[in-house]
């Protein structure tokens, strides 16, 4: 059973490392084309999926994640922050100028649990759970603060979830759809604002 209140993976510091870790990667990325090291530290923490989420004046300017990441958290953070910031097909690469006004927002996910179809509206949480469907090739996640930011029950947020696999809406009652729920760990720089240092201002 998924575990709601579970104890978080990340300190308030491994937070504010992470958030300066991704801004860094974005800052490297968009100045200097430098990728992050793929190689993980000699001590690497939990694996985990991860999803960086960009902001620019309150709107969305980019998402990117890896659901099932194999790299360390520190590794995953820093890929996703660059793709994020290049390879949204929703939107054009972010530019230089618009490093500084960037919100950054990191999404650790935990561990997804399948939930029969006929006990998903009864269990999804809208803004705790967040939603993976699965069916004859085609995949949608949604993350828990996607159900907040647009106010979608439980029903609505499967519904988008599945429009976002390129499925019909209603496909999550299909018997062979495969939902996954999952928690994760949201924080962003509004919470943990990065110092000069962190920055390199």
């Amino acid at each position: 059973m998924i575990e709601d209140h579970a104890p978080g993976l990340t300190s308030g510091e491994d937070r504010r490392r992470l958030l300066a870790l991704a801004r860094r990667a974005i800052r490297n990325y968009v100045l200097e084309q430098r990728l992050p090291d793929e190689s993980p530290p000699r001590q690497a923490g939990p694996r985990r999926g991860a999803f960086v989420t960009l902001h620019r004046e309150g709107r969305l300017r980019g998402c990117m994640g890896r659901p099932d990441s194999p790299e360390s958290i520190e590794t995953a953070v820093a890929i996703c922050a660059v793709l994020a910031a290049s390879r949204d097909p929703r939107f054009s690469p972010v530019r230089a100028e618009e490093i500084d006004a960037l919100e950054i927002e990191v999404s650790i996910l935990k561990p997804p649990e399948v939930v029969p179809a006929a006990e998903v509206l009864e269990r999804l949480q809208s803004g705790v759970h967040g939603v993976v469907v699965s069916l004859r090739g085609f995949r949608g996640l949604l993350l828990p603060q996607v159900a907040t930011e647009h106010g979608f029950g439980a029903q609505r947020f499967l519904e988008e979830t599945c429009r976002k696999a390129g499925l019909p809406s209603g496909a999550w009652k299909d018997p062979e759809m495969r939902i996954e729920l999952f928690t994760a760990e949201v924080f962003s720089e509004a919470q943990y604002p990065a110092s000069a240092t962190e920055t390199g201002g």
